[in-house]
């Protein structure tokens, strides 16, 4: 005697095939979810106590980065400027700016701006400005055109495979040590070849793998270690 209708069989395998492509599109939307801008914060401006142009200070006015983040060359916190910073040029221009006036109180009770930090890594991840500049990694490789930015944003996800596609090939990514801070470095073609140490170089890959023996970069297998950020 037949308890259930033949077509159970065919229920039942499109029941656990279903099923099993229900949870496959759950793990990929959330993988992509996990990836967006609603988690990475990717392209988002934050609001700050200023609206402070890195576009009207280092294309408009020329500013260097280092003017401002002091200690990006040494530390492993580019550093925040002091109101003291801005003052030294805003204490002669603009002085009345109502725009500027969060600064001018700042300078006068000697209370700190409460900046908003655009680029934040998790706590467990360790990283130094200092070792990247040295190694030839430029500042827009990580935090984009900052020099087009009217408002500051974060330009990368700063996941980690984000950090590991560098840090497999970081040969594609350096540059000479005297062009990190420029903004408007291109990396060498045929028609515009980079002079390095009196050798010429028409193209990325050998420029990297000249750059990764001169400036002594660990192994991939160092750089991509867990330990190597998270320490």
């Amino acid at each position: 005697m037949q308890i259930f209708h033949r077509s159970t069989n065919t229920i039942s395998r499109a029941t656990i095939f279903g099923a099993v492509f229900v949870i496959a599109a759950l793990f990929w939307a959330m993988a992509e979810i996990q990836r967006s801008p609603y988690v990475t914060y990717e392209g988002v401006v934050k609001p700050q106590p200023v609206a402070f142009s890195h576009q009207h200070h280092v294309t408009g006015l020329g500013i260097d980065c280092r003017y401002c983040h002091t200690s990006v060359e040494d530390s492993n916190f580019a550093g925040i400027p002091p109101t003291k910073t801005c003052m030294n040029c805003h204490a002669q221009i603009w002085t009345n700016a109502a725009l500027l006036e969060p600064v001018r109180e700042s300078y006068r009770t000697d209370k700190s701006l409460q900046w908003t930090r655009v680029n934040q890594l998790p706590d467990y991840v360790y990283f130094d400005h200092s070792i990247h500049i040295n190694k030839g990694v430029g500042c827009n490789t990580c935090h984009g055109q900052v020099d087009r930015m009217p408002l500051m944003y974060q330009y990368a996800s700063l996941q980690m495979e984000w950090c590991l596609n560098c840090h497999r090939a970081p040969e594609k990514h350096l540059r000479p040590r005297d062009q990190v801070f420029n903004m408007e470095y291109q990396q060498p073609v045929a028609g515009n070849p980079a002079l390095v140490d009196g050798q010429s170089f028409t193209d990325q890959d050998s420029l990297g793998l000249f750059l990764v023996k001169k400036y002594k970069l660990r192994t991939e297998r160092d750089i991509t270690s867990c330990s190597t950020c998270h320490r």
